[in-house]
């Protein structure tokens, strides 16, 4: 089992890369992390010895080569395990992510594999978020908001990037997850909610959950 240092210095790499991996403000890394900024500097500073990170006070903090690998690495273990979760064991997909957060850390490479070969080396996690390759490249990230599709589209969803628990409940109930097939029955001005139908009961996603769903045009 790695140490705790390890880890929190996976979860810390892991955190730079989904801000953007470049320039990731001091503030926006303790937010998503939880921690005060001071905390965080005093971490960065840490990275920074270890060549992980380029941190400079005022620009933020950037990945290095090394470090970019590693946060890659780290986040293919978490969207596997998810995968692994839901297709093995019969997990719901919003009792995913916590278990995954805590099983990231410990797993060996030879474990990691296995489980990949499991459940047929996927390129996408149940959420539709991309899982990187061994050799650090990822696959494409697919389609757009669906607050930018025209009203009449035929979409097929691809990804969920707000993973609440409350508000993948929400979404399983209405049958809201990547592969399904929608028409975009109607969008709401001033951003309005935007209706989604199936050929059922027609539902309306709130502007803000519309930004985190994404999508891609359907055949």
């Amino acid at each position: 089992m790695k140490n705790p240092i390890s880890s929190a210095v996976e979860d810390y790499l892991k955190a730079i890369f989904e801000l953007g991996e470049k320039e990731v403000k001091t503030q926006d890394l303790a937010a998503l992390l939880g921690f005060s900024p001071a905390s965080v500097t005093g971490m960065l500073n840490k990275l920074s010895k270890l060549n992980l990170v380029i941190y400079k006070k005022y620009y933020g903090v950037s990945l290095t080569k090394d470090g970019r690998l590693m946060a890659l690495e780290t986040i293919r273990h978490h969207r596997l395990i998810e995968t692994y979760l839901m297709q093995a064991l019969g997990y719901e997909w919003h009792e995913v992510h916590d278990e995954a957060d805590r099983l990231e850390h410990v797993i060996s490479e030879d474990f990691e594999e296995r489980i990949a070969k499991i459940i047929g080396n996927p390129s996408y996690d149940p959420h539709g978020d991309p899982i990187p390759r061994k050799n650090g490249s990822m696959p494409q990230l697919l389609g757009k908001p669906l607050i930018l599709f025209e009203v009449g589209s035929k979409i097929k969803l691809t990804r969920i990037t707000k993973q609440d628990s409350d508000v993948l409940i929400y979404l399983a109930k209405h049958e809201l997850k990547p592969g399904e097939i929608f028409r975009i029955e109607a969008r709401a001005p001033f951003e309005g909610p935007v209706t989604l139908n199936q050929g059922k009961k027609p539902i309306s996603i709130a502007y803000n959950l519309a930004k985190s769903i994404y999508a891609q045009t359907a055949i």
